[in-house]
C-alpha cells in the first residue's frame, strides 16, 4: 500500500487537497482495503460496492459520511489507478435535514463568561466575532490581525478560498491582552508549544465546559458560535450577501438557513388562532 499511497497523496496534492481531505481520503481507503483484507488495486466494483453497503448497514454512517466515503473511492479508482469506477444503483439512506442549533445573545454572553482560561476565551471570542469555523481560528497567525484596517485575514478557508473579516474593536482590545500575557510567534493560538496550534478536540471540550458552567442545554460546539454570529447579524438587519462574505460560503443558498433560524423569523407573528376572538377557556377540577 506504501507506493499506491504515495501515488494518491500526490495526485490529492496536484489538486490542491487540503490536508485535512487528504488525510481523510487516505484513510477511506486504507479501511476499504483492510475491510477486504486485499490491496485496494486489486479490488473492483462489487468490492466497493459490498463496502458502501457495510458502512449504510451494519456501521449506520450517515448520508455525509457515506457520500465522502464514495467520493474517495471513486478518486482512487478514476484518478490514482485510471480505472473504470460503475458501483450500480446504491440506495443512500435519506439525507436528514437539520436546522443548525443557535445561542440567544444572552447565552452567548453567558458561555464567554463562565469560567476559562484567558486563552479559551479569546478563541471563543474570535469564533463568534467573526463567524470563523474552527480550523479557521486555530491557523490564525499573529500577523493576520489588521488593527490598521481593523480586519482578519483568513488564509486558505474551506474551498481553499482567501477572505478578509471584520475585526471586532472589542475583540482587539481582548487580542492585545491576549499577545501581553502568551507572547505568540508562529501561531496566534498555539498549543503545548508555540510552533503548533492549539488542538480542536481541545476547544471542543473547552466550549462544552463553559456551557455546562453557564447552564446551557443546548448541544454546544465551536461550530454553533459561527451559526449564532450569523444569526444575530442577520436579526440586526445585515444583508444575507454580506454574511455569505463573511462566512466564506460559495452560495447564498447555504447563508439563506439562518433566515429559517432566526428566532426574529416568528417572534411577534399572530397566529391565525389569535384572530378569532375566542375567549380564554375555563377549566375546573
Amino acid at each position: 500500500m506504501s507506493v499506491l499511497r504515495r501515488r494518491m497523496e500526490g495526485e490529492l496534492r496536484l489538486r490542491g487537497m487540503s490536508r485535512k481531505t487528504r488525510d481523510t481520503y487516505l484513510g477511506i481507503v486504507r479501511r476499504f482495503a483492510e475491510f477486504h483484507g486485499r490491496s485496494p488495486d486489486g479490488l473492483g466494483a462489487e468490492e466497493v460496492r459490498a463496502y458502501l453497503l457495510h458502512l449504510i448497514e451494519e456501521r449506520k454512517l450517515s448520508w455525509s459520511s457515506v457520500n465522502q466515503a464514495l467520493c474517495a473511492l471513486r478518486f482512487f479508482y478514476l484518478d490514482v489507478l485510471g480505472q473504470a469506477f460503475e458501483v450500480g444503483d446504491l440506495r443512500y439512506p435519506k439525507r436528514k435535514y437539520r436546522l443548525p442549533v443557535v445561542l440567544t445573545e444572552t447565552e452567548v454572553a453567558r458561555l464567554l463568561q463562565a469560567p476559562m482560561s484567558f486563552k479559551m476565551r479569546t478563541v471563543l471570542m474570535t469564533l463568534y466575532s467573526a463567524g470563523l469555523r474552527l480550523g479557521e481560528a486555530l491557523h490564525l497567525r499573529p500577523t493576520d490581525i489588521d488593527s490598521g484596517a481593523m480586519s482578519i485575514r483568513i488564509e486558505q478557508g474551506k474551498g481553499g478560498r482567501d477572505r478578509m473579516v471584520v475585526l471586532s474593536p472589542h475583540l482587539l482590545v481582548t487580542l492585545r491582552q491576549y499577545w501581553r500575557i502568551y507572547r505568540p510567534e508562529s501561531w496566534l493560538f498555539y498549543g503545548k508549544s508555540k510552533d503548533k496550534p492549539i488542538n480542536h478536540a481541545t476547544v471542543q471540550r473547552g466550549v462544552r465546559a463553559a456551557a455546562r458552567a453557564a447552564g446551557i442545554r443546548k448541544r454546544v460546539t465551536p461550530h454553533t458560535l459561527r451559526h449564532s454570529c450569523a444569526t444575530h447579524l442577520l436579526e440586526s438587519g445585515t444583508s444575507l450577501r454580506y454574511i455569505q462574505e463573511l462566512l466564506g460560503h460559495r452560495s447564498l443558498k447555504t447563508t439563506q438557513i439562518y433566515t429559517q433560524v432566526s428566532p426574529g423569523r416568528v417572534t411577534g407573528l399572530l397566529s391565525p388562532l389569535d384572530r378569532l376572538g375566542l375567549e380564554a377557556p375555563a377549566f375546573s377540577d
